[in-house]
């Protein structure tokens, strides 16, 4: 019996094994009811049945092996059932080892069962069992891919609605040290406690902040700007005035040259450049300047800063931008009061403002951040619109 006749045949012998194995492979099984446990499988077989039975060229064979056949990623495109597979064993609670598991069960039970009623394997029927091994692999895939999504998009979602529920009673923190020290009615040792936590609260809503635009950006909805008259030569200096007041010890030099007023989000700009320097801050030698240069032209303004401390590894560059990324050894002193986030934010301002922002780094010249911000908004046939655009 060739293997797609003996799936069809034993199809509720298979799936069986399936459910004894998938009820020992997580508690919450027990409770979940027989349909909950079979689903997609039944489908899976069928799908895998046909599969055996469709001519299959060398070219096909090897774009199966590559993952090239696996299952369209867009979203409009219906779900396979090794897909649904996926999803429903994420919201299951299953762990993905578990779910891989059950896939190798599954193998196992149809070769074992195939093989004791089949006796001596034809050529034919090793010819099948490759593909069927094939088929299981592409089932798999697909399935790990939604899991993994629908995993990571749980987890974002939990992060915003964490992120937005903690703004409320932090900014009653926040607000009520900020009433009490402006009171000048405390005794010393208690306006510096509540002056404590004033910062330590502003510190957090800025850790919240990032944590904010960091689902935002993930979920698809990008950085949102919106877009007025900006004097950049403003902006730059009020950060830099406002990140020396807070660091003292450290001389921050600033320049400003060439035409700066355009259309930019304030905010937004302010948030980047911040994040950059504080950065350097963090990062950088103690004893050196960190020099903040902002210089427009026709087509776009530059801003760029730079400081001396460890050199960025090559291999660290292209991932210097990347969310939760730090290097490590850089500078263990270094506080770590942060998420992680601030380059990849910075990064996905820049990139809604239609720009784009590097890093170099070297001995002889530092480690130099630079940001390009156009004049003009790229839209995607090349072409360009005005400054006056209000929104990207």
């Amino acid at each position: 019996m060739r293997l797609s006749e003996f799936i069809l045949s034993h199809r509720e012998q298979i799936l069986s094994e399936w459910v004894a194995f998938a009820r020992s492979c997580l508690t919450t099984a027990n409770s979940m009811d027989l349909d909950m446990l079979r689903d997609h499988a039944g489908e899976m077989l069928d799908a895998m049945a046909a599969d055996l039975n469709t001519p299959q060229s060398t070219s096909e064979q090897a774009d199966k092996s590559e993952g090239k056949s696996d299952a369209d990623p867009d979203p409009k495109t219906p779900d396979t059932a090794a897909q649904a597979h996926g999803a429903a064993r994420a919201d299951s609670g299953f762990s993905v080892e578990q779910m891989v598991s059950e896939y190798r069960a599954l193998r196992a039970s149809v070769i074992r069962l195939w093989i004791e009623a089949a006796g001596a394997l034809t050529r034919a029927d090793l010819d099948d069992l490759v593909r069927f091994n094939e088929s299981i692999d592409q089932s798999l895939a697909e399935s790990t891919t939604r899991f993994t999504q629908d995993l990571d998009h749980s987890k974002e979602i939990f992060l915003a609605m964490l992120g937005h529920d903690l703004r409320t009673p932090l900014g009653a923190i926040i607000g009520s040290a900020h009433a009490l020290v402006k009171t000048n009615d405390l005794p010393e040792g208690l306006l510096k406690k509540v002056s404590i936590i004033l910062s330590s609260g502003q510190r957090m809503n800025a850790l919240v902040g990032d944590l904010l635009d960091f689902t935002r950006s993930r979920l698809g909805g990008g950085i949102p700007i919106v877009r007025a008259d900006v004097d950049l030569a403003e902006v730059g200096r009020q950060t830099v005035d406002e990140i020396v007041a807070l660091h003292p010890q450290r001389a921050v030099t600033f320049e400003a040259s060439g035409e700066l007023q355009g259309q930019w989000d304030r905010a937004r700009i302010t948030q980047a450049l911040s994040n950059v320097i504080n950065n350097a801050i963090q990062y950088g030698l103690d004893k050196t300047p960190i020099n903040v240069t902002i210089r427009g032209d026709a087509d776009d303004v530059r801003l760029a800063v730079q400081n001396r401390g460890p050199v960025i590894p090559p291999n660290e560059l292209g991932k210097i931008f990347e969310p939760l990324h730090r290097i490590e050894g850089d500078k263990p002193t270094a506080p770590s009061d942060n998420l992680g986030l601030g380059l990849y934010i910075t990064e996905r301002i820049v990139v809604a403002h239609g720009g784009t922002v590097g890093v170099e780094s070297s001995e002889a010249a530092g480690t130099t951040f630079t940001i390009h911000l156009p004049r003009r908004v790229r839209t995607p046939d090349g072409a360009g619109k005005g400054p006056t655009t209000p929104r990207l």
